[in-house]
């Protein structure tokens, strides 16, 4: 979606650009294809104003409309923009969740602050998330969430507000979702903020894309194959 605020404009992903992922993906298989959908005006009708100035942009609201758009299948696979797919992640998605709602992976620090059983960790992290959309529209667990960030001031709100709200959540092994450092089986991988101790409490941000700081900050070089892809298509496309 496009939006201004206050504060910032922000731009919806471009026509030309959705047309060269689905080109690339193309590649890969003639089957995939890529979609662009605007969900400008779902989010205006419902708009979050209670969590409109938090650290996060609005765009992690964007989720919670899932439910709101015929044209997305009745199981979906929802991936944060800093998602890498390290290893095929077909067992996470092929797996049963009718009897579910969704299912997630425990967020790495918010499984020891937030959680609504005090005798078991159940806070999930909202970048990886697998859809029971069907069942989600059914029993309006998305309109429940949306309604709550129209109302109340959260901390990561659609994150605390699926949280708070969801009946049905099933939790899967860290591997789906690694918030922290790369690990033998780690399938797919989530570049969060964290904190480091050394030399000072502090906190690091580094997205899949800065590459510089993935080498330098991270020490991290396991997907340089794709990111000397990823140069090569940015110098292309300039």
């Amino acid at each position: 979606m496009d939006l201004k605020t206050e504060e910032q404009s922000y731009r919806a992903v471009s026509d030309d650009t959705a047309r060269f992922l689905d080109r690339r993906v193309k590649k890969e298989n003639p089957g995939n294809s890529v979609i662009k959908i605007d969900a400008g005006d779902f989010f205006q009708a419902e708009l979050p104003k209670a969590n409109m100035k938090t650290r996060f942009t609005p765009y992690c609201m964007l989720r919670l409309f899932v439910d709101e758009i015929p044209q997305l299948p009745d199981k979906l696979l929802y991936l944060d923009a800093d998602v890498i797919c390290r290893r095929d992640c077909g067992n996470f998605y092929h797996q049963d969740i009718s009897d579910c709602e969704l299912t997630g992976i425990l967020d790495h620090y918010g499984k020891w602050f937030f959680r609504k059983n005090p005798f078991r960790m159940d806070y999930i992290n909202s970048g990886v998330l697998l859809l029971n959309v069907d069942r989600i529209r059914k029993d309006g667990l998305f309109r429940e969430c949306r309604k709550l960030c129209r109302e109340k001031k959260m901390f990561m709100p659609d994150q605390s507000a699926i949280n708070r709200l969801a009946k049905e959540k099933r939790i899967q092994p860290r591997k789906y979702n690694e918030q922290r450092k790369l690990r033998e089986d780690t399938v797919l991988q989530h570049f969060t903020t964290s904190f480091r101790f050394f030399p000072w409490l502090h906190t690091l941000t580094v997205k899949p894309w800065q590459i510089e700081k993935m080498h330098e900050k991270l020490r991290l070089h396991e997907y340089d194959d794709i990111l000397e892809e990823y140069k090569q298509i940015k110098r292309e496309d300039n």
